[in-house]
């Protein structure tokens, strides 16, 4: 009674949360939800006795990726008014997408009905785990890496912009450079300074 109490308060905690990860103005305030969702996400693994997800989920998401999100948020200078002017020409796109994972969620509902509960894991959940995804789901759990690979070139080639009036080094500059051209000798009397 009281882990189907527990679990329900999770699970009203997650959908809330995720939803102001994606209505919030501030992108900051987006960040600090996301970090609360994974911790509310990870109570939910903690429930289903899956304390290696939920050590992972908050460890490597909420200690790396949402704490990059946040500075990646906070050092670029992202105009977010001109963001959200696009807002209107992309609403049908993400309507769509949305109605996609709408349907998708349901399919997998009415075939848990349908198909019944999968059996519950025997013995250790972190060896089973490691056991289905690198026998059973290897290729796509290397495409996954592919993917993520992808994305972050891509975020970096995004981002990376020329600056004006940044010094940068020129190799060739430097070893076509004479002896002549850095170093003057002086003939310095005795008793005079430098």
């Amino acid at each position: 009674m009281v882990a189907d109490l527990v679990f329900y308060m999770l699970a009203i905690e997650t959908a809330v949360l995720g939803v102001l990860v994606v209505s919030a103005r501030n992108p900051v305030h987006s960040v600090l939800f996301l970090v609360a969702t994974f911790f509310a996400a990870a109570g939910l693994f903690v429930l289903l006795q899956a304390e290696f997800l939920a050590a992972i989920l908050v460890m490597v998401y909420m200690g790396a990726v949402a704490v990059l999100f946040l500075f990646v948020v906070m050092l670029l200078d992202v105009d977010f008014a001109e963001l959200r002017a696009g807002l209107v020409k992309h609403l049908p796109l993400g309507f769509f997408v949305g109605l996609m994972i709408l349907a998708e969620m349901i399919l997998v509902v009415t075939s848990l009905h349908t198909h019944g509960h999968p059996a519950p894991i025997q013995g250790d959940p972190t060896k089973a785990l490691g056991m289905v995804l690198y026998t059973t789901y290897l290729y796509p759990f290397e495409l996954a890496s592919l993917v993520l690979l992808v994305a972050l070139v891509g975020a970096i080639v995004l981002t990376l912009r020329a600056r004006t009036g940044a010094k940068k080094q020129n190799v060739s500059e430097q070893l076509a450079r004479r002896r002549e051209d850095a170093v003057e000798l002086k003939t310095v009397a005795s008793g005079e300074g430098a």
